[in-house]
């Protein structure tokens, strides 16, 4: 079982051929639940405080770290599909549960479903919030240009060069336009002080590494639409709620729409853009609390 306390704590998890400090919160009382952050180059295990202390009146909620991610040093591990779903079955090896809620959002969600495939008895209901599952280059550009993503990819993980390339990249100025253009809906939430803690975030050791591989598809765990929705087709997966928010962007919102018209998951709108638990905390926690 979690620990009751709401505290901030760290597992040594071993996966990927070595051990990986791994920080959680632990937040609220009642029946555990596991919140999994988004996976971006701005995502931390922080974005979720605010809709965990709303659960936590209800839930006892676990929300750690994805390995190459997060507010803090960041140990190196190969930044792939394998090494995110060795860490779910790591961390459901270190606190196996059961949940009775488990919430994914963004990238999140695709692996959070595939655990529950592994791991039948784990989870009592699954919530995805703004599921995606294909990054933001192979989203804009297409997956026809792979060679240029492994391209830029390398780049970006160059010694120096690289560390160049994505300070650049990733500066206060450009993360205001992204999170005005897709992460959150209203751009008046896009506040300097969220930019700069969003900023600090991507100034942790090693951070360029899993930007590098999230924005140019190197953790998306399918390879295409047709693969993502048949991971729902098991008979035996947990109720799976879609949030689907108001202004997601065209294309990611079509891909949530084709999860939904499959009829294998139910939907409740909610406020926001690809961000909502965070931009919106109080009406998402609404609309899980109220499945």
């Amino acid at each position: 079982m979690i620990d009751p306390a709401h505290s901030a704590r760290s597992f040594a998890l071993t996966f990927a051929g070595r051990r990986v400090p791994t920080p959680y919160d632990v937040v609220g009382n009642g029946p555990d639940a596991l919140l999994l952050p988004a996976l971006s180059s701005i995502s931390a295990r922080v974005e979720m405080r605010p809709l965990a202390k709303d659960l936590g009146h209800s839930y006892r909620c676990l929300v750690p770290d994805w390995p190459g991610f997060g507010d803090h040093v960041r140990a190196r591990v190969p930044m792939n599909p394998e090494t995110m779903h060795a860490f779910l079955d790591a961390l459901l090896a270190a606190a196996p549960g059961p949940y009775a809620l488990a919430v994914g959002a963004g990238h999140a969600a695709g692996y959070l479903v595939a655990a529950a495939r592994r791991h039948p008895q784990a989870f009592a209901r699954l919530v995805l919030v703004a599921p995606t599952w294909r990054g933001p280059l192979p989203t804009a550009l297409g997956p026809e240009r792979k060679g240029l993503f492994a391209g830029l990819r390398k780049a970006v993980e160059l010694p120096l060069l690289g560390d160049a390339l994505y300070r650049i990249n990733i500066s206060r100025p450009v993360i205001g336009r992204m999170m005005r253009a897709h992460v959150y809906a209203d751009p008046d939430h896009v506040t300097p002080g969220v930019i700069a803690d969003k900023h600090a975030i991507t100034r942790q050791n090693g951070g360029r590494f899993g930007t590098a591989a999230f924005v140019t598809g190197g953790l998306d765990p399918f390879g295409n639409r047709r693969d993502f929705l048949d991971l729902f087709e098991a008979p035996d997966l947990p109720p799976v709620l879609v949030l689907r928010p108001e202004r997601a962007p065209r294309r990611s919102g079509a891909e949530m729409d084709a999860l939904i018209a499959t009829g294998r998951v139910a939907r409740a709108s909610v406020p926001g853009a690809l961000s909502p638990h965070e931009e919106y905390p109080g009406e998402v926690a609404d609309a899980i609390l109220a499945a």
